[in-house]
């Protein structure tokens, strides 16, 4: 089997903003792949320079969600694989052999891909995130994205497979840039709880308490040392914020229209 052959078969999709510091690291991890399309969000560092050093196919458009983002990138691919990739995300050398391998004989529709998070210069083995995994390598037509307002999951016809080797997930610079992300994922959280008819209380009471306890005891997030401790804590900072949102978003505040 020749994995560059392979390869060529893939067209690569990556949506971005603001992803310079990202975007060469992922790029390079896929050296190969037949075609690379980068979708836009209006960057205003050199995300759209590096792309370009890459080769890549690169669109620019207003953002609406990420769901619509990756459908509207998808009808611009024309190879016979899929792989989706976050600028945050790279492939392992083991992970582009695996991948390789996988389509050449597959007789699924796609392949679930686990994760290795890193998290403040740490790998989280546990706090649930051991168990991270994502669907996104597919065959071209067989997956599309429903709209959510945030953690958009594809929808596959048909049998999905999975790869044993992980993406590599470096999801957050640094403290502060977890923090800075922290105000739009809990908005958009409360968005999607309000459409689903959730309601506030207790939620705002009890979710928070038993976010950090289940990461933290149950799936033994202190086996992380500081790493997991932080992560466990602004996790449940974050469920916090959430319904907090939605307490707002059911007294009809001016937030609900954002």
């Amino acid at each position: 089997m020749s994995t560059d052959t392979e390869l060529k078969r893939i067209s690569l999709i990556v949506t971005t903003l603001n992803e310079e510091e990202n975007l060469g690291r992922c790029l390079e991890s896929a050296r190969g792949v037949g075609e690379v399309i980068v979708v836009d969000s209006m960057s205003t560092d050199t995300t759209l320079r590096i792309a370009g050093e890459y080769g890549a196919r690169v669109f620019t458009r207003e953002f609406v969600s990420n769901a619509d983002q990756k459908n509207w990138a998808l009808e611009k691919a024309t190879l016979e694989w899929i792989l989706i990739l976050d600028a945050d995300e790279y492939l392992s050398a083991r992970l582009r052999e695996e991948i390789a391998e996988a389509i050449m004989s597959a007789r699924v529709n796609g392949f679930w891909i686990y994760r290795r998070n890193e998290f403040l210069g740490k790998t989280i083995r546990h706090c649930g995130w051991d168990r991270d995994r994502v669907l996104r390598l597919f065959r071209r037509g067989r997956g599309r994205y429903p709209e959510r307002a945030v953690h958009e999951r594809l929808d596959l016809e048909g049998e999905a497979g999975r790869l044993r080797e992980r993406l590599e997930h470096i999801p957050y610079r640094d403290l502060e840039d977890y923090m800075d992300r922290l105000k739009s994922y809990s908005r958009k959280g409360a968005l999607e709880l309000r459409r689903n008819g959730r309601r506030w209380f207790p939620g705002l009471v009890v979710r928070p308490c038993a976010r950090f306890l289940r990461m933290y005891l149950l799936q033994l997030g202190f086996l992380d040392g500081r790493a997991g401790l932080m992560l466990c804590y602004l996790a449940a900072v974050s469920v916090f914020f959430k319904y907090a949102w939605l307490k707002e978003l059911s007294r009809g505040s001016p937030e609900e229209s954002r």
